[in-house]
């Protein structure tokens, strides 16, 4: 079963990207994040489409902003959009969706970005994390956690640590709210078959980041054992953030049980740039 995640940055944008992407890379389950489309509008523009590929889908949305959704060929059941008890900014946001797909527990989700930190953002990402995990511990072990975390879980998955100093994404609380997911058993799992490699899925449009390779590796794909245990390959698309009008975002895909394109290693294809000099390149909202 090959499972993907992709946070698409409106999917009514990236369409002539989406489609032709799932013909290509055939994922069974494919959990997509920042929709952008309400739930009306999500089955108007795709349902149609996706039932001629064979999916399901489960969307849970809201016009212009968040959005998440599980699009399966596998099964579809269960379905709980949003998390029990979780905060809003001020309102509850669409950010998580679940479902069960051929015995494995799917979750999409969209993290909150935080914006800066000790901001009130950045606080309710802290809290709603804290649901997240919530939410996770009270389902079954067989559960995938997908999605735009919003977090670079170490130095190693941002392009220059040093010039991430002062920003969201790679603070101790965020990373520890991580962690305490983590803790519940759940494997990362790309990181965990990649140990030590240069693995980017996100990539500002501005100042050339993506051709120069200057990103951050924030969406995740974390599993429990029994589900960890049977990855035959894990990797990132970096060739669906290549060409015109791609999302900012690359999709990720674990194969469970046989890798169909074979364990092509962490990056498909691989980056176009070396690694930069530590310290000689600011992200571009800090110039």
């Amino acid at each position: 079963m090959r499972i993907a995640t992709w946070n698409v940055n409106s999917v009514k944008q990236r369409l002539p990207r989406l489609l032709p992407w799932l013909d290509e890379r055939r994922p069974d389950v494919a959990c997509l994040q920042e929709t952008k489309l309400a739930d009306g509008g999500f089955a108007e523009l795709l349902g149609e489409s996706l039932a001629q590929r064979g999916y399901e889908f489960a969307a849970h949305g809201e016009a212009a902003w968040n959005g998440v959704a599980i699009l399966s060929r596998v099964g579809l059941s269960d379905v709980v959009a949003g998390l029990s008890g979780a905060p809003g900014f001020p309102h509850p946001e669409a950010r998580a969706v679940s479902a069960s797909c051929a015995g494995v527990r799917v979750v999409s989700v969209y993290v909150p970005n935080g914006r800066e930190p000790d901001s009130e953002h950045y606080v309710y990402k802290l809290a709603w994390l804290r649901s997240l995990r919530d939410a996770v511990a009270a389902g079954p072990a067989a559960t995938v956690v997908c999605g735009d975390m919003n977090i670079a879980p170490a130095d190693e998955d941002v392009f220059d640590p040093d010039a991430y100093i002062g920003q969201t994404h790679v603070t101790a609380p965020e990373r520890d709210a991580l962690g305490s997911l983590k803790e519940l058993g759940l494997r990362d799992v790309v990181r965990d078959r990649w140990p030590g490699k240069r693995i980017f899925t996100y990539w500002d449009y501005r100042a050339g980041m993506f051709h120069k390779d200057l990103g951050m590796r924030i969406d995740l794909v974390l599993a429990d054992a029994s589900v960890a245990g049977r990855v035959r390959a894990a990797w990132v698309d970096r060739q669906a953030r290549k060409g015109t009008g791609p999302s900012d975002h690359a999709p990720v895909i674990i194969d469970l049980d046989e890798a169909p394109d074979g364990d092509i290693g962490p990056v498909v294809p691989p980056p176009s740039a070396p690694a930069a000099r530590r310290g000689a390149v600011k992200l571009p909202q800090s110039r």
